[in-house]
C-alpha cells in the first residue's frame, strides 16, 4: 500500500501510524560510531549486569530443582499440608520465579535501558 506525503511523493505506508515518517535510513559507519560511543557502552553495560546474574540465578535455582527431585527424593516428598509436598511447591515456585523475573527485567528495561535505547535510536534515525 502507497501514501503520499505532504509534498505529494508516493511512500510505502508504515504499519503503525506514524511511524517510519521522520526516519531516515542511518549508515553503517554512524552504526560504527553509535557502537563505539560510550552511551552505546552504558546500554550494554546495563543490559549485562541485569541479565548475566538473573540468568546464572536462574540457571542455578532451576538445576537444583532437577537435582534435588532426582537425588533427594525423601526430602523433595515431605508434606508440607495434606498432598502438598516441597517438590510440588518448589515446582510452582519455578513458575513464580519465572513471573518474578520477567517483572524485573520489565522495569528494568523501562528504568534503564528503554530511555538510553531511544535517544541513540533518535541519533541514528531521526525524530520518530
Amino acid at each position: 500500500m502507497t501514501r503520499r506525503d505532504p509534498a505529494g511523493r508516493k511512500r510505502r505506508a508504515s504499519a503503525a501510524p506514524g511511524v517510519g515518517a521522520a526516519q531516515r535510513q542511518a549508515t553503517a559507519a554512524e552504526f560504527r560510531a553509535v557502537q563505539a560511543s560510550e552511551e552505546f557502552g552504558r546500554l550494554r553495560s546495563s543490559f549485562r549486569s541485569f541479565a548475566f546474574p538473573m540468568t546464572a540465578a536462574f540457571l542455578v535455582w532451576y538445576l537444583s530443582y532437577v537435582l534435588l527431585s532426582t537425588y533427594a527424593e525423601g526430602f523433595m516428598s515431605t508434606r508440607v499440608l495434606g498432598n502438598l509436598n516441597l517438590g510440588l511447591v518448589f515446582g510452582l515456585a519455578q513458575f513464580a520465579s519465572t513471573f518474578l523475573i520477567t517483572w524485573l527485567y520489565v522495569r528494568h528495561a523501562n528504568k534503564s535501558l528503554d530511555p538510553l535505547a531511544s535517544r541513540l535510536r533518535v541519533q541514528l534515525e531521526g525524530e520518530g
